[in-house]
């Protein structure tokens, strides 16, 4: 059986205009366990050329950069046209609703400020390189109610046809937890489950409903009023 510690580590591409922040994050993502920082970009389109290249498990991207900034990169990269994406996490100095629905629309796996801290910044990374998205939770509420109401978010979830599969009580349960913006460990705690069956459970509802990550599934969700 293999272990945590013998699994192959994320190989992730740091990409920041800043020498100091670069430097900064390939420190703090260096020293977390199961992280491993393969190469470096000063700019978007060094970012895109570096990591078609080296095909980094995950790329975190900060968002204004000469040549080409984050998210236009980020749609280069991961967007919904693109037939074998890169994971992306956006990282950003600024808190504004803009960016935040411009990196995920740009197709990122992720969106974290620079101040999120060691732990969140691991956890990021590794969810993206897993296939979760992670917002940090300063922003994350805010943006699923806000894009919640918006028009492209009400077009997209009109698109939705209703689940193929009725929901069971429990996933109805877990969904309502999405949407008010909880994570795994919190639903797994406020329900009583253990975080292997809370990931089965979210796994399930995005398939039942057709959408691609955990930020997807609670804008359905506050769409149709599930958040309770």
């Amino acid at each position: 059986m293999v272990g945590v510690s013998d699994r192959a580590p994320v190989r992730v591409l740091i990409a920041d205009d800043q020498d100091l922040v670069r430097a900064g994050l390939r420190m703090i993502l260096n020293a977390q366990s199961g992280i491993e920082v393969v190469g470096e970009a000063r700019d978007g389109a060094e970012a895109v050329a570096l990591a078609r290249d080296i095909r980094p498990d995950v790329c975190l991207l900060d968002i204004r950069m000469p040549v080409m900034d984050g998210l236009e990169a980020t749609r280069v990269l991961a967007g919904a046209e693109v037939a074998d994406p890169i994971p992306v996490v956006v990282i950003t100095t600024f808190d504004l609703d803009e960016y935040v629905y411009g990196a995920l629309r740009a197709g990122a796996r992720g969106f974290l400020l620079k101040n999120a801290g060691p732990a969140m910044l691991a956890e990021a990374v590794h969810a993206a390189s897993r296939g979760d998205a992670l917002i940090d939770p300063n922003v994350t509420v805010r943006l699923i109610e806000a894009f919640a109401g918006s028009d492209a978010a009400s077009a997209r979830s009109a698109a939705l046809p209703p689940p193929a599969t009725p929901l069971t009580d429990r996933e109805e349960d877990v969904l309502a937890a999405v949407a008010r913006g909880l994570g795994n460990d919190e639903i797994g705690r406020a329900l009583h489950i253990s975080l292997s069956t809370v990931k089965t459970h979210i796994a399930s509802l995005m398939a039942k409903i057709g959408v691609r990550n955990r930020v997807e599934l609670a804008i359905w969700a506050h769409e149709r009023g599930v958040a309770r």
